[in-house]
């Protein structure tokens, strides 16, 4: 079985603002929307240069409220440390909060960053190899 993309999606308290957190963060722009679609609106994020996006979206109906763990990791692994370092700023500037990991595995070689919703991203500088 092959997949081409991954779609990463959550509910969020305020699409607005956690679009503007997350493409000022992670260098993401809006992909598409949709707005009172059967009772939905919603964001996507990503960019041309990935496989993955984000869709954020929020229930008119019956409000979802975010209910992320410590432990529910969204992981972008950067290996250039300076690239790393001027991502890390820019979630700073963008409004995510630096927390300390649950798991301390996170803090050897990366920052984990939290939203308003309590999202944690976690920037890791280092590369990912498939074994």
């Amino acid at each position: 079985m092959s997949y081409h993309h991954l779609r990463i999606a959550r509910p969020v308290t305020d699409l607005a603002k956690s679009s503007e957190m997350y493409c000022r963060g992670l260098g993401l722009k809006e992909i598409g929307a949709f707005t009172n679609h059967e009772g939905f609106s919603g964001r996507m994020l990503g960019r041309d240069d990935l496989s993955w996006h984000l869709e954020f979206t929020q229930c008119h109906h019956h409000p979802v409220i975010p209910a992320a763990s410590v432990e529910d990791l969204l992981v972008l692994y950067i290996p250039e440390k300076a690239s790393w370092a001027a991502a890390c700023s820019e979630m700073k500037k963008a409004g995510f909060t630096q927390v300390r990991a649950f798991n301390p595995y996170w803090d050897n070689n990366g920052i984990t960053f939290q939203d308003h919703d309590g999202y944690r991203v976690v920037l890791q500088n280092s590369r990912w190899e498939v074994s």
